[in-house]
């Protein structure tokens, strides 16, 4: 099994050293500073108090004859379509864009070939601090990683690619309709880095009770809207629905001071305050555009 992960980030980083701890081989391709550090230094890690180094081959580029079974694309939304682009050319058969997006993906294939795209978002989080990823995985009650056919259909491919994750230890739920799956989700993720950028002081945000019932409220606003159109998944979301905004607000402010949230939310929010201001536009737009 060859596996690259095209993108040496938080996210690409940490599935490329679970992927490569039990056996497989694990190509990473990167750029830049992160070319540089992982060229000089190997892909360095946390891992129970201790720094390790991955078994991982690290490239600066892609030709067109390197055929891989799988490559994880895990970019941010403004580095998606260029992204495919590159990959055009190159033979490998499948493409898993663990990305935050609201394109179709029937549009996207466009791009990079047709049964290529495997849709799927990735369930981890942290930084990379001095050079050294500091980063895990986040909770399978909260969210696994998630992926899907285009089709909706159960696949040779799908489950081997369920089989990576099992073996690499990474928490995975297989959906049938991803497109439905990232809408519902950034109708959550979108309100909490809002609430980020809203506050003079986003680390303590929490602190701010205004913001905290705002967010809660905006949430629950975007979750019943999806719900009307039946695009609402999971089925979890229906509870915070439900759930009164005083309630809602409190359990909200205690997540954003939580060590999960600090990891998961507040870190990911301050890094890339230009995907998630671009997620935002194109969510409210696909709203009023769509479904209002």
């Amino acid at each position: 099994m060859r596996i690259l992960v095209y993108g040496a980030g938080v996210i690409g980083s940490i599935y490329a050293v679970l992927m490569s701890e039990v056996g497989y081989g694990v190509t990473v391709l990167a750029r830049g500073k992160r070319l540089t550090d992982l060229s000089n230094n190997g892909l360095r890690y946390y891992k129970k108090g201790k720094v390790e180094i991955a078994n991982i081959t690290v490239i600066d580029r892609l030709e067109d004859s390197d055929k891989y079974d799988y490559i994880f694309l895990p970019v941010r939304t403004e580095q998606l379509k260029q992204a495919l682009c590159e990959l055009k050319s190159n033979k490998s058969p499948n493409i898993v864009t663990m990305v935050n997006t609201l394109e179709k993906y029937e549009e996207l294939e466009k791009i990079c070939g047709v049964n290529r795209l495997i849709p799927a978002f990735p369930g981890a989080g942290g930084s990379i601090d001095n050079g050294i990823l500091n980063a895990s995985l986040t909770p399978k009650i909260i969210q696994p990683t998630t992926f899907g056919e285009i089709s909706k259909r159960k696949t040779d491919r799908i489950a081997e690619l369920a089989e990576i994750f099992r073996k690499s230890h990474i928490p995975y739920q297989i959906v049938s309709d991803m497109h439905n799956w990232q809408i519902s989700h950034l109708g959550m993720v979108v309100p909490i880095a809002d609430a980020y950028y809203m506050s003079s002081s986003p680390e303590t945000v929490y602190e701010n009770k205004a913001i905290m019932k705002k967010t809660a409220k905006q949430m629950k606003d975007n979750f019943k809207i999806l719900a009307k159109h039946k695009i609402l998944s999971p089925f979890k979301f229906y509870l915070f629905m439900i759930c009164p905004t005083w309630v809602f607000t409190i359990i909200l402010s205690a997540v954003f001071k939580s060590k999960f949230g600090h990891k998961f939310m507040y870190e990911h929010s301050m890094n890339a305050p230009q995907e998630m201001r671009q997620l935002h536009t194109e969510f409210y737009d696909f709203i009023s555009w769509n479904i209002v």
